[in-house]
């Protein structure tokens, strides 16, 4: 853990020296993401404008929802997104074979050599509307209710890394794995836009189970809430394990079956 440690702060250190190198590369990701999320919240009242409750949730529970939603998104453009992203085009032309030679695990290099110190405005701003949201709701918030709010934040996290990773391990096995991404893309916004107390039926299956992007914002606010139930938290703390599961799986098998463009 402490040789990580070490590795961590070094590719943080090498991130912020090559972005320092082109000061518009720094800032520039400052003005477009917090603009991005000046016209995502735009949309969002615009939709929401009218709508006075979905299910049990009214205005301020879906602005909640929303802030925490976007707060996920901030952590993963943050951390890991576009050293994910870049998995695909790393396997595709063999560039992986330089991450085989290095003295530490592949996927963790990946992960966090592409940080993005770019997209802290976003992260700011979605607490900002994560703390509006839970003034609008006038919710009594207690402390047991707001660290159960920021653990089931942080495994949602976790879960949202696992489903990016797992998207993208497909490449080790088919030719194209765009439609996976479309897929995923498709998944997002739909969820971005609409709770998980909204789906009933088989959108219950696929987006609770298949997908689970129904749950990365949902599970949080309803902890907030106090909506909750004990089967909820026992499900979503089995769904995040069963998908590291599954991810890690898929990634090791995937790189036993790597083979070099070059070879």
């Amino acid at each position: 853990m402490r040789k990580k440690y070490r590795i961590f702060k070094a590719l943080l250190r090498i991130r912020f020296q090559n972005l320092m190198m082109f000061r518009l590369g720094f800032w520039g990701p400052f003005f477009v993401d917090g603009s991005l999320f000046l016209v995502q919240l735009t949309v969002f009242d615009a939709i929401y404008a009218n709508v006075e409750r979905i299910g049990s949730w009214g205005r301020g529970e879906m602005i909640l929802y929303i802030g925490t939603f976007s707060l996920i998104n901030a952590v993963n453009m943050i951390v890991y997104f576009f050293g994910v992203n870049g998995i695909v085009e790393k396997i595709k032309s063999g560039e992986m074979d330089l991450y085989l030679t290095k003295p530490v695990s592949p996927l963790f290099r990946l992960t966090f050599e592409r940080m993005n110190p770019g997209s802290v405005p976003l992260l700011v701003f979605s607490l900002c509307i994560v703390g509006y949201g839970a003034r609008e709701a006038q919710l009594g918030v207690t402390w047991e209710r707001l660290c159960a709010y920021c653990f089931f934040l942080g495994i949602m996290i976790v879960l949202y890394y696992c489903m990016e990773v797992l998207v993208r391990s497909i490449a080790f096995y088919i030719v194209s794995s765009a439609r996976m991404e479309q897929l995923e893309g498709a998944g997002l916004e739909l969820c971005m836009n609409l709770p998980g107390i909204a789906f009933y039926g088989i959108y219950k299956v696929i987006f609770y189970c298949i997908l689970p992007y129904g749950i990365m914002a949902t599970l949080p606010v309803q902890s907030l809430t106090g909506e909750l139930t004990l089967q909820g938290a026992v499900y979503g703390a089995v769904l995040v394990c069963a998908f590291g599961g599954i991810t890690a799986l898929v990634w090791k098998k995937g790189m036993r079956r790597y083979n070099s463009a070059s070879s």
